[in-house]
């Protein structure tokens, strides 16, 4: 006596919901690949005019006495250095308030508040950043820039590093809530229920767990201050000279792209002008690049999982 088995119900599911999916991830697969080969042309572009501007110059003018294309003088040393001192008066400003502001938001704060401050953080991140730079020359400048060094000129890198650390506080102060908003509850709970109180818990429980975070969230702010150009641009001024001090003006990379591509450096005035738009670019691309790893590292160094 022959016994036959019933075929149980099919797994492969239904053909015609199976070509939709093949498509669609078919589809994201072109758009990340399409991504992705747009930035790897723009890289190559941007290595090979650097290279042709690098073969047009003497080597010497990368450590002259300031960035002043029209003269043949191409002074690295000088955006880089602005650039620097910009970026870190902006996380300066940046980092302190738009940590207390997230600490605020995710600790103290009720959620009635939460919903009105949080849509403020959010207007202050759409504000143009043309309009911040003009506000950093015509505001920032002679009522705090200017009362505290009397020295300082009409355009400065305090200036702009103030107006860029007021445009990338959201940013920080965004990042760093979502990390803080992260933590468990139930660490908290544990420390109340050893008799620590708020403050106590916040500072040696909440934010040693959020760290990983808090580190990705400065790393982010620093990068978009480095990338920012109207800010610097119009409060930082024009100049090429090469400075140290805060209170004087010297562009930064940005600044020195912006400067030259409007024509504001008479870009016919020597024959590597143009080429040296994309040496700066390489310099910008490699700084961005090389905080984005350094930050990786560090957040996979001081990630905890819960």
């Amino acid at each position: 006596m022959s016994s036959s088995v019933t075929p149980g119900p099919s797994l492969t599911g239904d053909p015609r919901r199976r070509r939709r999916e093949s498509i669609i991830g078919r589809l994201l697969f072109a758009a990340a690949a399409f991504s992705v080969l747009v930035s790897l042309a723009i890289v190559l572009s941007l290595i090979g005019n650097a290279a042709d501007f690098l073969t047009k110059i003497d080597l010497g003018t990368l450590w002259s006495s300031g960035w002043l294309p029209r003269r043949g003088e191409f002074d690295v040393r000088t955006i880089v250095v602005a650039s620097i001192v910009v970026s870190t008066i902006a996380l300066l400003v940046a980092g302190p308030l738009g940590l207390m502001a997230a600490v605020y938001l995710s600790e103290y704060a009720s959620p009635r508040v939460r919903r009105s401050v949080k849509p403020i953080l959010e207007v202050l991140a759409g504000i143009p950043s043309v309009v911040l730079g003009f506000f950093a020359l015509t505001w920032i400048n002679p009522n705090v820039t200017q009362r505290i060094f009397s020295t300082a000129g009409g355009f400065n890198m305090l200036t702009a590093g103030i107006g860029v650390g007021i445009l990338v506080l959201p940013l920080m102060a965004s990042v760093s809530e979502d990390a803080l908003r992260s933590v468990p509850r139930s660490l908290r709970e544990a420390s109340y229920g050893l008799g620590a109180r708020k403050r106590l818990t916040t500072l040696r429980v909440v934010l040693p767990a959020a760290v990983s975070g808090i580190v990705a969230a400065a790393i982010i702010t620093i990068s978009r201050a480095i990338g920012e150009t109207m800010v610097v641009t119009i409060a930082g001024g024009s100049r090429g000279d090469f400075a140290w001090s805060p209170i004087d003006s010297s562009p930064t990379m940005t600044a020195a792209i912006a400067n030259l591509a409007t024509g504001s450096d008479n870009v016919v005035g020597d024959v590597a002008a143009v080429d040296s738009l994309y040496f700066v670019g390489i310099l910008l691309f490699a700084f961005t690049l090389g905080l984005n790893v350094l930050g990786d590292r560090i957040v996979r160094r001081h990630r905890k999982a819960y």
